[in-house]
């Protein structure tokens, strides 16, 4: 007897509508994390954009090298003059009126020698920003990882939820066919059947809820990825129940130790503290004499003088000036102090920067320690979890089937099953990805993970 054939009918429609967005997609790529971990490297915008930096970077530490070598410009010009000329012909000058066509050219060479200390300061500077920049982004490169990692496991944990939720349902159809063989052989009355028929409607409805996550998440992943629309990716799965327990038995203070150790963004901090230090005296510098040595080579060409070009050029008009330069800063309208008041607030608000990168790292590496330990525990509990309710399903499963035990002991045994084996899956899941987050706070996750 059909009673309620309702509910296949709202199952089907259910998975129907779910698999219509699906029908649309043309590919479908298969994702290990390692995979995704590349692809999310090569298009996540704040990771290329720190990329990008490091070429400045890179150059303003060549340009600050290269300050330390001469600097050398060549130049040349042509005029034609037109109108009275003045010559010197036998001692006496001569007025003329004609057009006189001019080429000059030089070389200019320009040393600093002493200047406070300026050029190795700035060389230093650029050279720690440089540095502080890979650091920068190594830790980016671990924000990445670890986006990866929290929306990865999502969508295998929400696999193993529909996993779970299509077994039972599975299950309690069977329970269904069962229970209606006892109320046709009159062992059993027919509310029992109503129950469990709205039972295994519930059970659609919540196989339906958990496929409708696993979309949602997996398109979280692929928007993160920035896969096309209809590349749908496919995870390898990875194995939660292997997960090491690495920190166990450790305190607070040596994981913070560690953090301390290995975090790349308290290194970065701390190079550009130093940085922003060696850049204010640098600036300070300027408040000094400076020498700087010279040498300029000068020719020229007039068309007022019969010889050759080359002659006059090569031979008769160069000169050679060779010389040092003293410069005495005695007042350039504040310029200087105002500069050196700018990088000392720079400084200070690096310094700033800096204490609350290490309150920082200190309370994530507190509050992921406490969630690991929660973690650990939930994992362990959730095995007796399982056990228990297998064993009392199995239990009240059989007294129902002797008549010893009524429909409501038997579904919420079922429930409590249920119940236990997504607990369990959730905390085994969680454990794993508390791994990758205390990696994350500690500065140990490798993108190999």
């Amino acid at each position: 007897m059909k009673l309620l054939p309702m509910y296949k009918k709202v199952f089907i429609v259910g998975i129907s509508l779910l698999s219509l967005g699906t029908v649309q997609a043309q590919d479908t790529l298969k994702l290990d994390f390692q995979g995704a971990v590349d692809i999310a490297l090569s298009k996540n915008l704040d990771y290329q954009i720190q990329s990008n930096e490091m070429e400045i970077l890179k150059r303003q530490k060549q340009s600050a090298f290269a300050s330390h070598f001469p600097s050398a410009n060549i130049n040349t010009s042509f005029q034609q003059q037109r109108g009275q000329q003045f010559q010197q012909i036998e001692g006496e000058i001569v007025v003329t009126n004609v057009t006189n066509e001019i080429v000059s050219s030089g070389l200019n060479l320009n040393m600093p020698v002493f200047n406070s200390g300026r050029r190795i300061l700035d060389t230093q500077s650029s050279r720690l920003n440089y540095l502080a920049g890979e650091k920068g982004l190594e830790r980016a490169a671990q924000q990445v990882i670890f986006d990866v990692s929290r929306r990865y496991l999502q969508v295998l944990l929400d696999g193993e939820l529909v996993r779970i939720a299509l077994e039972n349902l599975e299950n309690q159809k069977q329970q269904l066919e069962q229970i209606t063989g006892f109320v046709d052989a009159g062992l059993r009355t027919v509310s029992d059947q109503y129950n469990q028929e709205s039972e295994v409607a519930r059970l659609e409805s919540v196989a339906i809820t958990a496929q409708v996550t696993l979309e949602n998440d997996l398109w979280d992943l692929s928007e993160y990825l920035q896969l096309e629309p209809t590349v749908i990716p496919e995870l390898a799965p990875v194995d939660p129940l292997n997960a090491q327990v690495t920190f166990e038995g450790m305190s607070v203070g040596e994981l913070y130790e560690m953090a301390l150790a290995n975090r790349s963004d308290l290194e970065q901090q701390e190079m550009l503290v130093t940085a922003a230090k060696k850049s204010v005296q640098s600036m300070k510098a300027m408040y000094y004499p400076r020498i700087n040595a010279f040498y300029n080579y000068n020719t020229f060409f007039t068309s007022l003088d019969d010889r050759s070009l080359r002659e006059q050029l090569l031979k008769i008009y160069p000169q050679n000036t060779l010389g040092l330069n003293l410069s005495i800063p005695i007042f350039n309208n504040l310029q200087t102090k105002l500069d050196v008041g700018r990088r000392k607030v720079a400084y200070q608000n690096q310094i700033l920067q800096k204490e609350s990168v290490d309150r920082k790292v200190y309370q994530e590496v507190k509050l992921a320690y406490q969630n690991y330990r929660a973690a650990v525990l939930k994992e362990q509990n959730t095995q007796i979890q399982v056990i228990a309710a297998e064993e009392a399903q199995n239990a009240v499963r059989e007294r129902f089937r002797l008549g010893l035990s009524n429909f409501v002991d038997l579904s919420t045994a079922n429930q409590q099953l249920v119940a236990a084996q997504s607990d369990q899956a959730q905390a085994v899941f969680t454990l794993y990805f508390q791994e990758v987050l205390m990696k994350h706070a500690l500065g140990t996750l490798d993108v190999l993970e």
